[in-house]
C-alpha cells in the first residue's frame, strides 16, 4: 500500500501513526528508568539530524559544515541566557535565527554548486565558523562559555530541575519534528523531491530551483541552530568541539545510520550513535577503534539505516 493511499490523518499513515506513539510513549516514560540528561542530549543531537536529513535527504544537498550552524547556535543560547538573562524560549529562537541568519549567507554562496563542491564549500565556511569562535570575544575562545545558568522558561517556570528543563526539551525537539514533517508533506516539500529526484526536469517545468534549495538550506540551518541553543541550556557550557568538522562527520554518521529520507530514522541514529558513545567511554581510547568497526557492521548489514531497511522489508514508509 503506498503511502499516498494509507494516508490517515495530516499526511501520517498508519505505520508513521504506531512509531508516532511509540516515540511518544518511549519520551514519556524514559525518564523514569534512564538518567533524564542522557535524554536530552539524545533529543538535541536527534533534531540535529533531523535538520541534516532535510537537506541530504530530501534535497539532495550534503553538507560537510552543519557543525558550524549547531555550535553557533550554543554560543548564541549560551550567551543570551548567561549575558542577557533571556528566557529559555527565547534563547533557543535567537540561537536559531542567528544560524538562519549564517545560513542565509552562506548558503548563498555554496548554493549553487553540486555534488562533491557544495560538500567542500560547506565544509570551508565551516572551519572559516570555527577560526571565527577562536577569535571572537563573546565566544571566550578556548575555553567557552562556562557556567550557563538555566533561565526560566516563559520568565516564569524554573529549569533548574533536570526533569523541568527534559519536558521543554521533548517540546522543542517535537515541535522540530512536525515541523519538518509538515515541511516535507507540504507543496514545497514535494518540490524538494523533484529537485531531488530530477532537477533538469525541475528547471524546465519552471521552478526556480536555487531559491528552494536555499530556502531548504536556511530552514536546515535554523532548526540545527535551535538545537545548538537547547542543548547550551541543558549542559551549562558551550565549547569549541560542537564547531569543529568531527561534530559534522558524527551528525552524517548518525543520520545514515538512521535512514537518509525518512522521518523516524535520524532520531534512531541519535539513540544509536549517543548510547555506544556512553557505553563505550569506559574503553578510552579503544573507543574510536570500537566505534568504527560497530559502524562499519551496521552500514554493512543496514545499507538504507536501520530504519531504511525496515521499512523497505515491511513495504511502509516510515
Amino acid at each position: 500500500m503506498s503511502a499516498s493511499t494509507s494516508s490517515t490523518y495530516w499526511g501520517f499513515t498508519k505505520a508513521q501513526i504506531v512509531a508516532l506513539v511509540i516515540m511518544l510513549a518511549v519520551i514519556a516514560i524514559a525518564p523514569t528508568a534512564v538518567y533524564p540528561v542522557f535524554l536530552m542530549k539524545v533529543m538535541c543531537f536527534a533534531l540535529f539530524a533531523s535538520a541534516f536529513n532535510l537537506l541530504i535527504g530530501y534535497v539532495g544537498l550534503l553538507s560537510f559544515g552543519h557543525s558550524a550552524y549547531f555550535g553557533m547556535g550554543c554560543y548564541i543560547g549560551a550567551y543570551a541566557a548567561k549575558a542577557w538573562g533571556f528566557p529559555a524560549e527565547l534563547c533557543v529562537i535567537l540561537a536559531g535565527v542567528v544560524a538562519a541568519a549564517m545560513g542565509a549567507v552562506f548558503g548563498a554562496i555554496a548554493i549553487r554548486r553540486q555534488g562533491i563542491y557544495f560538500a567542500m564549500i560547506t565544509l570551508a565556511l565551516a572551519q572559516f565558523t570555527y577560526f571565527l569562535c577562536t577569535q571572537m570575544a563573546f565566544t571566550g575562545g578556548e575555553d567557552g562559555i562556562q557556567q550557563v545558568p538555566r533561565p526560566f522558561l516563559l520568565g516564569m517556570f524554573s529549569l533548574s530541575s533536570d526533569m523541568a528543563i527534559y519536558w521543554m526539551v521533548a517540546g522543542v525537539f517535537l515541535i522540530g519534528f512536525f515541523g519538518i514533517f509538515r515541511i516535507i508533506h507540504s507543496p514545497f516539500g514535494q518540490v524538494l523531491k523533484a529537485i531531488r529526484e530530477n532537477e533538469p526536469r525541475a528547471i524546465s517545468l519552471g521552478y526556480r530551483v536555487d531559491q528552494y534549495k536555499l530556502i531548504a538550506f536556511v530552514l536546515s540551518t535554523f532548526i540545527a541552530g535551535a538545537a545548538g541553543g537547547m542543548k547550551a541550556l541543558v549542559f551549562g557550557i558551550a565549547t569549541l568541539s560542537d564547531v569543529t568538522w568531527q561534530s559534522s562527520g558524527e551528525i552524517v554518521l548518525t543520520t545514515l545510520l538512521g535512514g537518509l529520507g525518512t522521518i523516524f530514522g535520524p532520531a534512531i541514529g541519535a539513540v544509536i550513535v549517543n548510547t555506544l558513545q556512553f557505553y563505550l567511554s569506559p574503553f578510552g581510547s579503544w573507543v574510536t577503534i570500537t566505534q568504527g568497526i560497530i559502524f562499519v557492521t551496521c552500514v554493512m548489514l543496514f545499507r538504507r539505516g536501520v530504519i531504511g531497511e525496515l521499512a523497505d522489508k515491511l513495504k511502509i514508509a516510515l
